[in-house]
């Protein structure tokens, strides 16, 4: 739909316990979009990444350098060899 759903959605989950326990622990995309779905909230992967890159462009250079030197080290370590 739009960020303004998945931001109302979130504002939801701070009203409501269950809900915001759930976002606590860690969620694939489609258990987050199902949780938002039986909320009644109708969100896409894109309104999702939609998010991120709004997140993404609040955050300064360095924050940014930081986390994706996080990304890498994740991937080292997945990867063999």
């Amino acid at each position: 739909m739009a960020l303004s759903d998945l931001d109302a959605f979130l504002a939801h989950a701070r009203d409501h316990q269950q809900v915001n326990e759930a976002l606590q622990q860690p969620l694939t995309l489609e258990a987050f979009l199902e949780l938002a779905e039986d909320a009644g909230y109708s969100l896409s992967e894109a309104d999702v990444m939609a998010a991120q890159a709004r997140a993404d462009e609040a955050r300064s250079a360095a924050e940014l350098q930081a986390r994706a030197g996080d990304d890498a080290r994740k991937l080292r370590s997945f990867i063999p060899g």
